[in-house]
């Protein structure tokens, strides 16, 4: 799918691509409720093999999956498939990932949970190894 093609088919705005070493590949967020407010919500596109380096919240945090196809991991777990519906809550200080399964893009609602903790300590990226064993 294009990015012009994907912008049409998301619920919210794509965003602005992101600048950042803690992702390998391409990832667009749009802040629909930004840093500082009580419960800071992101919207996160990431393009087919994206993903971001492992990390932690200090206060947890919420992900709303809202279209393609893609992986949560917890340190120690096995990855979990997600797609467009699924919910999952990260406790305060888990070590995890998340990204865009290989031949799909992903997008998922990251919600800040108790921001006033702090904010994302950002950990090793993923490695290639680990990620190539996903489907």
């Amino acid at each position: 799918m294009s990015t012009t093609n994907l912008r049409n088919s998301v619920i919210f705005p794509i965003g602005e691509r992101l600048e950042s070493k803690n992702f390998n590949g391409s990832a667009w967020l749009k802040m629909l409720a930004p840093s500082g407010s009580a419960c800071p919500i992101g919207n996160v596109t990431f393009e087919p093999g994206c993903r971001n380096s492992w990390h932690k919240h200090a206060g947890g945090q919420i992900l709303l999956v809202t279209g393609g196809r893609g992986y949560y991991q917890e340190w120690g777990k096995p990855a979990q498939e997600l797609h467009a519906g699924d919910v999952v809550d990260i406790p305060a200080d888990m070590k995890h990932w998340h990204g865009a399964a290989k031949d799909s893009w992903f997008v998922h609602l990251a919600v800040e949970v108790n921001p006033e903790k702090g904010p994302a300590t950002w950990l090793e990226p993923v490695s290639d190894e680990d990620y190539n064993k996903l489907k």
